[in-house]
């Protein structure tokens, strides 16, 4: 079963533990997404290695995985008859661009990759696509 997520608490905890919550969060929200996702022929990197390889490529390789998950939820979308206007492209201007914004934009970006997988997650957990 996917978990419904919660921004704020993904916010605080992030503070508190100095970003170790927010490596552990993301690491089960790619577990999470390749349950949701599974059978479109794509598989999300497990974080973990987004991680490290971010390191390596002074995080360039943490925003490539953020369009990518962007994306393949909005593929996914119709699958559980929902529709995302986010894509990846919109998920990376706001980490990009609304960085600018005294970095709020990275955290409306987090936002609505959390909307976005609450309302897959919630499809994916109901009666309906359990009978599939």
């Amino acid at each position: 079963m996917v978990q419904e997520r919660n921004f704020w608490m993904l916010v605080l905890l992030s503070i508190v533990t100095c970003g170790i919550y927010a490596i552990y969060f993301w690491y089960v929200y790619a577990n999470d997404m390749n349950k949701v996702c599974e059978g479109d022929g794509k598989e999300t990197t497990n974080y973990l290695v987004v991680f490290l390889l971010s390191i390596i490529t002074c995080g360039i390789y943490q925003f490539i995985w953020f369009y990518q998950v962007g994306n393949r939820m909005q593929e996914n979308a119709p699958r559980y008859g929902l529709s995302f206007q986010e894509n990846g492209t919109s998920i990376l201007l706001w980490m990009l661009l609304g960085s600018l914004i005294c970095g709020i934009g990275m955290y409306y970006a987090w936002y609505l990759m959390i909307k976005n997988m609450n309302a897959l997650g919630a499809a994916y957990n109901s009666p309906a696509a359990r009978q599939q």
